[in-house]
């Protein structure tokens, strides 16, 4: 049997893929409104990569169309703050996609630290 061989690059999780999961495991920890997702991926990603706004909106409506997160207003009045936390069926969600990325995740850091280690010669 011949090994088929793997042409795309990992990881082969899309950007909406990866921004979705992180929202999810966000709203695990503590309800957030939109700008604080961005800013906490941010600085979790220690100012590397941050989603934009355009993205982060319809991925927050879609998740709660799909009732993977909940949906209030700081102000209902104003409809200005909104703020979400994780339902259970979203947890739930959250942990199938986790165990579903991870092997991706793992690829890509293997191929990284080879070309690192190759390429540049750090260790």
């Amino acid at each position: 049997m011949t090994k088929k061989r793997n042409r795309q690059f990992p990881t082969k999780i899309s950007t909406t893929a990866f921004v979705k999961l992180y929202i999810l495991h966000l709203l695990r920890e503590k309800s957030y409104y939109g700008n604080e997702i961005i800013d906490e991926i941010k600085e979790r990603l220690k100012g590397k990569w941050e989603p934009s706004p355009g993205m982060i909106y319809p991925l927050l409506r879609e998740l709660e169309e799909e009732n993977y997160i909940k949906g209030w207003w700081e102000e209902p009045d104003k409809r200005s703050i909104r703020h979400y936390r994780l339902t259970e069926e979203g947890y739930q969600h959250y942990m199938k996609i986790k165990l579903l990325y991870k092997d991706s995740f793992m690829d890509s850091l293997t191929i990284i630290e080879c070309v690192l280690k190759d390429v540049y010669k750090e260790s």
